[in-house]
């Protein structure tokens, strides 16, 4: 035992004594207890942190397409479903007990393609504002997940786990990186009005510190309840009455030092007093220019909404933010994919075109990692024959993923599906790979980026897994 630890922070005895327990969760504990009295750690569980190796992202923006964005009718054209419009087609093994028994039949893309920028990038024409932006664009058509249900599956994208429990991507990434501005949550969430099926859990913290779940904002009114104090209560009012909340809390901290929910609370009272400072003008959209916000769509339907949250994004990773994620709903299109996806795509095109352009126009895409994604793609079929109803049905198999700035290879198109979109057959990898490559491109390397629990030292990937090396410049 190092003895200059213990007379340099003079523990209590009952924390020494703790602290000789034989698991290892109670030595980190220890050590954290440790470093915490000797003012290491004063600073906060969000301090920035170098990564394991340089990197050119240092921070996320992962948009989140709710309900699985149909990989045909967006970046992946088949043109073979053209000739097979509406013949019958039987699906087999696996896919087949997946889903509903009957008659199936080929659908083509009600949509029109072209080849855009430099890099003659597949992209459906109703990406119209998109199109611009190809050539910073790297999409990656290889992805498979393992689950055609949406909770499942969402649970898989977000902590690579379907079953959920386990932390979120973004979670990981402030464990290991932390937050470069300590007035704000190294990790912001933007939903829709109704949470992602599956919950608050897609961006909990699982089994890490309390200190590294997401923090949801309200799409509706106030993005944070009670952000600002009550009129009669001053700011040193709330000053004194944190600073006795605190000094009893490290007093039953010491205690019982097997609680260590306690001090991630003892935190979080802290930095919602600090977030009342920083918070109400983050959330401001009216401090940008009338420039800013058209260029964003604010103001104008169908792009407001979606409009607000990129714009929102771009401040919040200017302002230190590690990681922020907005979320798209209403995806899941099985019937009307003309209608269904050619609505959803109006309401998000502008937006995004808009946050990558003002992203390089202030010099942070380099430094940013832009992800776009679903929980998993779509087939090439479905059930209906006749009319105008067609749509696509779940399909873990096939997806497209695109990714800009933070080191991507942008203006390349990695992988490949089959004629018909049903599966990728080229350069494919489980989701697990791209987890690791996505925290590659942070500077993390995932078998070191570890908490011990459960009798284990744990991971994002759960077992290990490749980077995907194409799809880094």
């Amino acid at each position: 035992m190092n003895h200059d630890i213990l007379s340099r922070n003079t523990l209590p005895r009952r924390s020494v004594l703790y602290g000789l327990g034989a698991s290892l969760g109670s030595l980190a504990f220890s050590s954290m207890l440790a470093e915490e009295q000797g003012g290491k750690a004063s600073t906060g569980p969000l301090t920035s942190k170098k990564g394991h190796f340089p990197a050119k992202a240092k921070r996320c923006i992962f948009l989140t397409m709710e309900g699985g964005p149909s990989h045909i009718d967006t970046f992946d054209p088949k043109p073979k479903l053209h000739d097979l419009h509406l013949q019958e087609f039987q699906r087999s093994g696996e896919m087949k007990s997946a889903m509903e028994s009957g008659k199936r039949y080929y659908v083509q893309s009600p949509f029109e393609f072209q080849k855009a920028g430099e890099s003659g990038a597949d992209i459906s024409t109703n990406w119209k504002h998109l199109a611009q932006n190809v050539d910073d664009i790297c999409f990656y058509r290889g992805c498979q997940v393992d689950s055609v249900n949406h909770p499942t599956a969402m649970y898989q994208l977000n902590t690579g786990n379907r079953f959920g429990g386990d932390p979120a991507i973004g979670s990981w990434v402030t464990y290991g990186l932390g937050s470069t501005n300590q007035n704000l949550p190294g990790y912001f969430v933007l939903p829709e009005v109704s949470f992602p099926q599956g919950g608050a859990a897609n961006w909990g913290n699982g089994f890490l510190p309390a200190h590294f779940q997401g923090t949801p904002l309200r799409s509706k009114g106030a993005p944070i309840l009670d952000l600002l104090p009550m009129k009669h209560v001053t700011r040193k009012h709330q000053r004194e009455n944190l600073d006795l909340l605190k000094t009893l809390n490290q007093q039953h901290l010491v205690q019982h030092p097997q609680h260590d929910e306690l001090s991630a609370r003892m935190e979080s009272y802290e930095l919602a007093f600090r977030m009342q400072a920083e918070v109400p003008e983050l959330v401001d959209l009216s401090n940008e220019d009338q420039k800013t916000q058209e260029l964003y769509g604010i103001g104008q339907e169908p792009t407001d909404a979606f409009g607000r949250k990129c714009l929102l994004a771009r401040k919040m990773v200017e302002n230190g933010v590690r990681f922020v994620q907005l979320y798209a709903g209403s995806w899941d299109s099985h019937d009307y994919i003309a209608r269904a996806h050619g609505n959803l795509i109006q309401r998000v095109d502008q937006p995004i075109s808009a946050l990558l352009t003002d992203l390089k126009q202030r010099g942070l895409l380099d430094s940013t990692l832009v992800v776009w994604c679903g929980e998993f793609g779509r087939s090439p079929d479905n059930g209906q024959r006749g009319g105008t109803a067609y749509g696509r049905d779940h399909n873990p198999k096939a997806m497209t993923i695109w990714m800009a700035g933070g080191g991507v290879k942008a203006g390349h198109t990695i992988g490949a599906t089959d004629e018909t979109g049903a599966e990728a057959v080229e350069n494919v990898h489980h989701i697990r790979d791209l987890h690791i490559t996505l925290l590659k491109l942070l500077g993390l390397d995932d078998n070191r980026l570890t908490y011990f629990h459960g009798g284990r030292f744990k991971q994002l990937s759960q077992f290990g897994g490749e980077v995907i090396k194409e799809l880094i410049a």
